[in-house]
């Protein structure tokens, strides 16, 4: 799925587009990856909040400010990115069991721009079980 973002730093809830393309699907039970392919973006879940989602923002430029003396800035001054998206993390697996996600009640699936604004894509992959064993 394409994505355009319209901030340098942007949360994008994706759940509904990823739920779309899990009903599209035939699979009963499986496993739903969702991943990007930019080492500027990341794929997370959590609540859709406004507080805890500036409280992310917040963590993030504690965590990794801009501007810190990054080796990466001396070629396009966007380590900071860089880093955050490692620790974010470019992919989630969600278990897909009786055709639904198996998702808890507050939690959506987001994508993370963090050098923006650009265009994106993001990745849906599908798995079909042919067993389920849940624990």
């Amino acid at each position: 799925m394409k994505i355009c973002t319209n901030l340098a730093v942007e949360l994008i809830d994706i759940t509904d587009d990823v739920l779309a393309e899990v009903n599209k699907s035939s699979i009963k039970d499986g496993i739903c990856i969702v991943s990007t392919t930019h080492t500027t973006t990341a794929i997370i879940i959590n609540e859709n909040e406004p507080g805890l989602l500036s409280d992310m923002f917040n963590l993030l430029n504690k965590l990794v400010p801009p501007g810190a003396g990054y080796n990466h800035d001396r070629i396009d001054n966007n380590a900071h990115s860089h880093l955050r998206a490692m620790l974010l993390g470019s992919s989630e697996t969600i278990p897909i069991v009786d055709g639904k996600l198996v998702l808890g009640m507050w939690q959506r699936i987001f994508f993370v721009e963090l050098d923006g604004p650009r265009q994106r894509n993001v990745n849906v992959t599908l798995l079909a079980s042919n067993s389920r064993i849940m624990s």
